[in-house]
């Protein structure tokens, strides 16, 4: 699967509060601090101590917004670096 991983607090910045209202982020144990991905679905997950905790799900050409923002594109987690990236 294919992920692009950001800081809790770009995630904040490019959510709408439609499809996830801040405090339910927060409830959630989301931080500005926090790791979290976000698939080619649109499902978010918060890294925890030793494992991914799925908390929600962007909508609305949500990919256009997490590669615009963030500046990356989707990778496998499990595929080596790009020669160029090592």
């Amino acid at each position: 699967m294919q992920f692009i991983e950001m800081t809790g607090k770009m995630l904040l910045e490019l959510v709408s509060h439609k499809e996830f209202p801040p405090e339910m982020l927060a409830k959630a144990g989301l931080t500005k601090q926090s790791i979290v991905r976000v698939n080619r679905q649109g499902d978010i997950e918060l890294r925890r101590k030793s494992s991914w905790d799925l908390i929600g799900g962007l909508l609305d050409e949500f990919e256009q917004r997490v590669r615009a923002h963030t500046g990356l594109d989707w990778c496998d987690p499990d595929s080596p670096p790009a020669p160029h990236e090592r």
